[in-house]
């Protein structure tokens, strides 16, 4: 050990063992718990009880305590002028490193406890999968040791990024977004799932059963005023828990940037702190749930290269950069996030992209109409597109809107009447299928009251599934920005990505039966961000395949004949 601390290997911070026996706490309350529930129908006298409690307690405390020691013990770290090493594990060695030029991310977190001691979990990411161990967790570090290292390791010096102040900032107004969620509507159904958990883990199993039981009774006997009541107090406890759960994880929220990268901090009682390389971006999503885009609200996400969906301990996506907030103030952000400068050619790339490909310059202008058609001839296609089809440029034009980057966000080239189609016609035959169950259904139930309930089914889904087809058509859109392939969807939730056409590495071409039959076809640009790919929803043939071709030029036309009259 002392020939590892002469090479420069350090230990984690030994105090942790302090904010381990505190965190044990919450299994002894377990143990204890199962004790007392099993010695309670025996005839031990109450001062043995105690006892054998106290030192179950102690033991599951020195446990922890132990365990963490030999941790503490075989671990060690080292950050050299080329990579930062780990040494860890107690049955099976592990040494793990990461060179510096592919450090890619520092999320810094420290829960209640930590914070009390000053203490700071460091995960440091490459850009790549978590689940291929490329990431290197050092738990934990002091609070100023964590600092100092995610300063040295994305290269950052002590001067702020610049005067202009962050990027964005909570204000305490936004939390009138919270209760807009569904979380509003089962947060009292979670809370009492809990309750019932809990008291049956301490024995009280058969007092909740009584409760429960009487709780019905009550409803059962007055159905019209116990409805309404507790309809109002799962409202009132699920808008409670969002509101809570807003501040907890969206306290002191701060957005900035700083040299090369975006830093997100936030958190209430647990901190977090997450710094992303501007070079790693991709785009912005901005997300409008349904309950929340009658609010007027939206979320802004990032896409971004190795960002994971969701961490381990959070219930937030990982790729949210922001609480839900005004509509307008959610636009403006995501377009400053998309039109940051881009960052400079790689100098071991020799002028390249992605693939080998030439760096994206801006097309050509399109003509009003394109007199030759395009058609599929491979590129994830299905074949030569039958037929003749002639392509009009203004699927395809270049958006050159008010917005500084050229986002293209406010002039979203809608879709074809065909697609609204297509999703009409799929809820009129899904209510048909519905009705035909609720009938066939009516006549095998034996009791008359069931019968009649059923239908309630099918007439039920007849205005949603019309709805549905109606908003989600509405919701269909896409454009091509100075810098960014622009495509919305989403009825129930909608979305509308900004995706950075040099990021796209790939086309996938996908033409169904029916969508054959309309004109239409889905098509997916591939990257290495985000979830992987995002799609063009049903749009024209022609603009579909043009809008692929002036998305990245040079990458799908191998793929592409033009049919000559």
């Amino acid at each position: 050990m002392n020939d590892d601390l002469d090479e420069g290997w350090r230990r984690l911070a030994w105090w942790s063992l302090w904010a381990s026996a505190v965190k044990s706490l919450a299994v002894v309350v377990g143990v204890v718990a199962g004790l007392l529930r099993f010695l309670m129908g025996r005839d031990w006298p109450v001062g043995a009880v105690v006892a054998v409690c106290a030192a179950a307690a102690m033991v599951v405390v020195a446990a922890v305590v132990a365990y963490d020691v030999a941790r503490l013990r075989t671990t060690r770290w080292r950050l050299t002028p080329e990579r930062l090493e780990l040494r860890s594990g107690l049955t099976v060695r592990q040494h793990r490193s990461i060179p510096l030029d592919r450090v890619r991310s520092v999320n810094l977190r420290a829960d209640p406890v930590a914070r009390v001691f000053g203490l700071t979990v460091v995960k440091v990411g490459t850009g790549e999968h978590a689940a291929e161990g490329t990431e290197l967790v050092l738990d934990p570090l002091s609070r100023h040791e964590a600092e100092s290292l995610r300063r040295t390791l994305l290269r950052q010096d002590e001067r702020p990024a610049s005067g202009d102040g962050p990027l964005a900032q909570l204000r305490w107004s936004w939390i009138r977004y919270a209760p807009l969620s569904l979380w509003s509507f089962t947060g009292a159904a979670l809370v009492l799932g809990g309750l019932y958990k809990a008291l049956n883990t301490f024995g009280a199993k058969r007092f909740a059963a009584e409760a429960a039981d009487g709780l019905w009774d009550w409803v059962t006997a007055r159905p019209l005023v116990a409805v309404p009541l507790i309809l109002a107090v799962n409202l009132a406890v699920g808008v409670l828990g969002a509101v809570l759960l807003f501040a907890e994880s969206w306290g002191r929220y701060r957005l900035e940037r700083e040299p090369g990268r975006l830093r997100l901090h936030r958190g209430l009682l647990t901190t977090r702190s997450l710094t992303l390389e501007e070079r790693r971006l991709r785009g912005v999503e901005i997300s409008e749930p349904l309950l929340l885009r009658l609010g007027g609200g939206a979320r802004v996400k990032t896409i971004a290269t190795g960002l994971g969906k969701a961490d381990e301990h959070e219930t937030e996506d990982a790729a949210a950069l922001t609480p839900p907030l005004p509509r307008a103030l959610a636009w403006s952000l995501a377009t400053k996030i998309a039109t940051i400068p881009a960052a400079p050619p790689s100098p071991t790339a020799s002028g390249t992209g992605t693939l080998g490909r030439p760096h994206l310059t801006a097309p050509p202008p399109l003509t009003a109409r394109m007199d030759v058609p395009w058609s599929t001839a491979g590129a994830g296609g299905h074949g030569p597109v039958p037929g003749r089809h002639r392509a009009s440029g203004h699927g395809a034009t270049e958006a050159a809107g008010p917005d500084a980057g050229g986002l293209g966000m406010d002039a979203l080239v809608p879709h074809p009447a065909a697609a609204r189609r297509r999703r009409i016609v799929r809820a009129l035959v899904t209510v048909a299928v519905l009705a035909a169950a609720a009938g066939l259904a009516s006549w095998l139930l034996p009791w008359q009251w069931s019968r009649a309930a059923v239908w309630a089914i099918p007439a039920l889904a007849l205005p949603f599934g019309m709805w549905l087809a109606v908003e989600s058509a509405r919701s269909l859109g896409h454009a091509l920005g100075r810098r960014h392939l622009v495509t919305r969807q989403g009825a129930v939730v909608r979305r509308t990505i900004a995706l950075d056409r040099r990021g796209v590495s790939g086309w996938t071409i996908t033409e169904s039966y029916f969508q054959r039959r309309a004109g239409l076809l889905t098509v997916s640009a591939a990257t290495a961000a985000g979830k992987g790919h995002y799609d063009v929803v049903d749009v024209d043939r022609g603009d579909g395949l043009e809008l692929a071709a002036r998305a990245v030029p040079g990458l799908l036309e191998p793929f592409l004949v033009r049919e000559k009259k």
